[in-house]
């Protein structure tokens, strides 16, 4: 039995610290997540290289991946699907996420010939990540990578917004919805990215349905998604396609959004712990879902989830990279949530 079966983009993670006028040499728009090709990747890797840029960091990445990670790592039961190259950056990647206890199969992984995702993450000083993702294998994701009977011993669903990017995955993910459907099992959606709402919305809808239980963003995409220009009107217009939306704001406070059984809604907000210098964002809002999403499979109030998620996800940013050691979630569980 899982607490949750997830579904995203597998993609190994190359962090480059840049300063600002090295990140407007490149074509990527900072603070935002860009799709390229496997030639305009290799590019940008020989640019940085020309460069005498060396990758501070290589970890397993992907959002929904960074969420199973925490969710696993803080003790819950989580398994991942996922399309890989069968490559070493496949085998790393599996192997990553298994020794934190997120369940895979890589029967239906793991993708003959083929080339396993990658994502260049550029750290400006401001803490702030750029990404450049070449989708690799990953692009096409289908039914035959997933493990519906996996699902079917879940009790959550869990997207990341970058699939609605993927044409190849849509019919598995009706088809994913309807299992969910058919067996009360909850679905939650993280948007992942304002890329993903700006260029991928007919998409986004698509994955959300008619309806989910749960949907992770931040107050940008919120505002973009629904078209307001306030964080509580983006919180309550969310309630449209969710039971609940959980907002985050940076260091401001987090904005959570229930609607009950006769469509009132009830906002709660969440103190974020302030840190003393941000020094990488990469991975800091997969955390917080995947942290948010723990503390309410285990039946924890919404505060308590929100606590959880912000103290983990303020202690991502204050290192590199988007993971955590397990050792450090476990203590931040045992800080708060025995308080």
């Amino acid at each position: 039995m899982y607490d949750v079966m997830a579904v995203g983009n597998a993609l190994v993670d190359h962090e480059y610290l840049l300063n600002d006028q090295q990140l407007t040499q490149t074509s990527l728009a900072k603070g935002s997540m860009t799709l390229a090709s496997l030639e305009e990747q290799t590019q940008l890797l020989a640019e940085f290289e020309a460069q005498r840029l060396q990758p501070s960091k290589q970890t397993g990445g992907g959002s929904a991946a960074n969420a199973m990670f925490a969710f696993a790592s803080l003790g819950g039961k989580s398994f991942y699907g996922c399309r890989v190259g069968d490559d070493k950056a496949g085998e790393f990647y599996l192997a990553d996420l298994n020794q934190a206890g997120v369940a895979t199969t890589s029967e239906k992984s793991v993708s003959a010939g083929g080339v396993t995702g990658s994502c260049v993450v550029a750290i400006t000083p401001d803490g702030e990540r750029t990404m450049q993702t070449y989708l690799g294998t990953s692009s096409d994701i289908n039914a035959d990578n997933l493990d519906f009977d996996a699902l079917t011993q879940s009790s959550w669903l869990y997207f990341e917004g970058y699939l609605a990017m993927s044409e190849s995955l849509r019919p598995a993910l009706q088809q994913l919805r309807q299992q969910a459907k058919d067996n009360d099992i909850k679905i939650a959606v993280s948007f992942a990215d304002p890329a993903v709402v700006n260029f991928a919305k007919e998409g986004l809808l698509e994955v959300l349905g008619d309806g989910v239980n749960t949907i992770f963003c931040n107050a940008e995409e919120a505002m973009l998604f629904t078209e307001t220009s306030s964080i509580t009107e983006a919180a309550q217009a969310l309630t449209q396609y969710c039971q609940l939306a959980v907002v985050t704001n940076s260091a401001e406070d987090t904005v959570i959004c229930e609607k009950d059984v006769n469509a009132a809604t009830t906002l709660t907000q969440v103190p974020t712990p302030k840190v003393d210098k941000v020094i990488d964002t990469n991975g800091a809002g997969d955390n917080y879902s995947g942290a948010f999403l723990y503390a309410l499979s285990q039946g924890h109030s919404l505060t308590e989830c929100g606590k959880l998620a912000g103290t983990v996800a303020s202690q991502v940013v204050q290192q590199f990279g988007p993971r955590l050691t397990v050792e450090q979630y476990q203590a931040i569980a045992e800080q708060v949530l025995s308080a």
